[in-house]
């Protein structure tokens, strides 16, 4: 089937895109546990990248799970496939020339590896929200860790489905020492000394 295919590029390239949004486009990928903060913090970096007049957009978890991934559930294989649409859809906004937010636990090292391929690793900065699993739990903003932990959902990351840390993050946050305008604010300064924010 995809030996018929052939890609269609555009007059209009991706870096015409950029250039008229005056930005380098990117994808801020956030990883970590269900509760560490990664929507609270993708959603506030988007409001910074906002009032400073960038182009963005933000894609979330929960959010695309109900649309774009709703058939899928949470076996190591549709989580595999729902980090791959993710990648997929982040890097035709990066060709749109967008600076892209995905806030995902993205438990495993070889899908956001994947990720990184598919969105290029000049384009894919991945910013761990390391904040303990006791802290994510004491926080439980959805009351999915009682519901795990008393077996009413199961493959639920950090209790019966493993979160593998990264290895070599290019940012990272502890949402429990750190205030959230800091973790923005450090995020700011890297998209800036990567010249990926003009």
């Amino acid at each position: 089937m995809t030996q018929e295919l052939v890609f269609q590029y555009s007059t209009v390239n991706a870096h015409a895109r950029a250039n008229l949004k005056k930005q380098r486009p990117a994808v801020i990928w956030f990883t970590g546990l269900s509760g560490a903060g990664k929507s609270t913090l993708a959603n506030a970096l988007e409001q910074a990248l906002f009032e400073l007049g960038h182009h963005t957009y933000l894609l979330d978890g929960d959010n695309v799970r109900m649309g774009l991934c709703r058939d899928l559930g949470f076996s190591d294989t549709d989580r595999e496939e729902n980090i791959r649409r993710v990648a997929e859809v982040a890097q035709l906004f990066v060709d749109a020339g967008v600076i892209v937010i995905t806030a995902f636990i993205s438990p495993f090292q070889r899908d956001r590896a994947m990720a990184r391929e598919v969105i290029s690793t000049d384009r894919f900065i991945e910013v761990f929200v390391d904040t303990p699993l006791v802290e994510c739990e004491r926080r439980d903003p959805k009351g999915l860790y009682d519901k795990a932990r008393s077996g009413l959902i199961r493959n639920f990351t950090g209790i019966d489905s493993a979160y593998e840390v990264p290895i070599n993050p290019d940012i990272r946050i502890n949402t429990q020492e750190e205030a959230i305008a800091t973790g923005v604010q450090k995020i700011l300064e890297y998209l800036d000394l990567k010249n990926h924010s003009s």
